[in-house]
């Protein structure tokens, strides 16, 4: 599939040049922007989603050119076409790769996993044959981590064995309990690993939470089970400007490997229960807590230490609007 260019470029140093993908999505175009900012040249691959194009409307000339160079390229790109994911990685040299679903489907269902592990399998094997390629960096979720039938082991002690990017979720568990997002997830994430390390590919994946913004809903498919997270003390979010930084500092950093759990935030009082409800649902009548029972706080049994240790000395480049 031919890459339908906004703008041009003169086939700068492939050094700064990556891949997002799908760039038409909440955390895509976010990578967008701030990689542009950050002065790379940027190829944005859109998954054919309708309206694709708006996500771009707040780019500047300024942040898409440098020096008489077009640094802002954009391709429609199908993750099932395996030629139009060649097409859109071509002389880059990283690529952050996304999979959502189309704003018409937005529900994980068992045919989503399927198309997934396909999607993640094309990508993965269109870097392994991209010379240029350096490093991948996966966005996972967290979903693909917490889920885990805790009955059938015995109870670790909290404090040296919270869940961690050591952990997975289980797919059976997943089947058993229709958590489509979490079986999606896990099943893709593995597919990609196991290419991964048979082709001899650099790559890092990004496990995060619940992103939180505008664009939340109740209808989002991380929210199947939520109460049982919140309850098992992994009920996590994250900011969207967060999880690009996450993003950009495991890119960028060379001593980053395997998997990160992301999030800034966990769920686990009834306060920011509340909240969250209020927040994906603003008819909701909320009170205070008056028992016992409402006022409790689940222990946090999740730890992101790995990627905070990383990101101590990130610098975002990035200044509040």
């Amino acid at each position: 599939m031919a890459p339908a260019a906004l703008f041009n470029d003169d086939d700068p140093s492939s050094s700064k040049k990556v891949c997002v993908m799908d760039a038409s999505g909440h955390l895509g175009s976010a990578l967008v922007h701030r990689l542009l900012h950050r002065g790379y040249y940027v190829h944005a691959a859109l998954h054919n989603h309708d309206g694709e194009l708006e996500c771009f409307e707040g780019i500047s000339a300024a942040e898409a050119t440098a020096g008489g160079n077009k640094r802002l390229r954009v391709f429609q790109s199908d993750p099932l076409d395996y030629h139009s994911i060649m097409d859109a990685i071509k002389g880059c040299c990283g690529l952050f790769y996304s999979f959502e679903t189309p704003p018409h489907q937005p529900n994980y269902d068992e045919y989503t996993a399927e198309e997934e592990v396909r999607a993640a399998h094309n990508v993965l094997e269109a870097c392994a044959q991209t010379e240029t390629m350096e490093k991948v960096v996966f966005t996972s979720s967290a979903t693909a981590i917490v889920w885990r039938d805790s009955s059938s082991s015995p109870s670790p002690s909290p404090s040296h064995h919270d869940i961690d990017e050591r952990n997975w979720s289980d797919i059976n568990f997943c089947k058993k309990f229709k958590l489509w997002h979490g079986l999606s997830k896990t099943v893709a994430e593995k597919t990609a690993w196991a290419l991964a390390m048979d082709r001899g590919v650099n790559m890092v994946s990004i496990n995060g939470g619940l992103v939180m913004g505008p664009h939340l809903s109740i209808t989002n498919p991380y929210l199947k089970g939520a109460a049982e997270m919140y309850e098992d003390g992994v009920f996590v979010t994250v900011d969207l400007r967060f999880l690009v930084n996450a993003h950009i500092c495991v890119f960028e950093d060379v001593s980053s490997y395997g998997r990160y759990l992301c999030f800034n935030r966990i769920i686990n009082c009834n306060e920011d229960a509340v909240k969250l409800a209020h927040m994906l649902s603003p008819s909701t009548a909320s009170s205070p807590p008056h028992s016992v029972e409402e006022r409790m706080v689940y222990q946090q049994k999740i730890s992101n230490k790995k990627l905070n240790k990383l990101m101590v000395h990130f610098e975002s480049g990035f200044q509040d609007d």
